[in-house]
């Protein structure tokens, strides 16, 4: 999915859609740490780990308007996470098994489009409060 950018050396945003739990959201309020990794099933091994900290972005918020500009219009949008980086680190992937790439999953936004944006909503209000372990997130009511 279109949804990760690089807005400068320091800073990357990375936009999210609505899925089946809010984790990242309560896990950033209870310490505001993030880590992005992406790893290469095609090519040369490696791992890439970006580590910073990170605020969450939500459509009320001062600073939507001008990261949501930076992305393609997504059924199910959630939030951004607009991530401060303190480091970068990359490390070998020589165990990370080679898969093909056959194409994008659609069925996220596809679930989206069908629930419409009140459909969205609830099921933010229903499913999104709180996180796996017990955080709250900036949903709750």
């Amino acid at each position: 999915m279109d949804s990760f950018r690089v807005l400068n050396e320091n800073r990357v945003a990375w936009l999210s859609v609505t899925g089946s739990g809010n984790e990242t959201s309560a896990h950033l309020l209870d310490d505001n740490r993030i880590t992005i990794m992406f790893c290469a099933f095609e090519g040369a091994p490696n791992i890439l780990r970006l580590y910073g900290k990170a605020k969450e972005i939500l459509p009320q918020n001062s600073e939507w308007d001008d990261l949501i500009s930076q992305f393609p219009s997504l059924s199910g949008t959630r939030q951004i996470f607009d991530v401060a980086l303190e480091s970068v680190q990359t490390s070998c992937g020589m165990s990370i098994p080679f898969y093909e790439y056959q194409g994008e999953r659609n069925q996220l936004l596809d679930w989206a489009d069908e629930k419409g944006q009140n459909g969205i909503e609830q099921y933010w209000t229903d499913r999104n409060q709180t996180s796996i372990d017990g955080l709250n997130t900036k949903f709750k009511e």
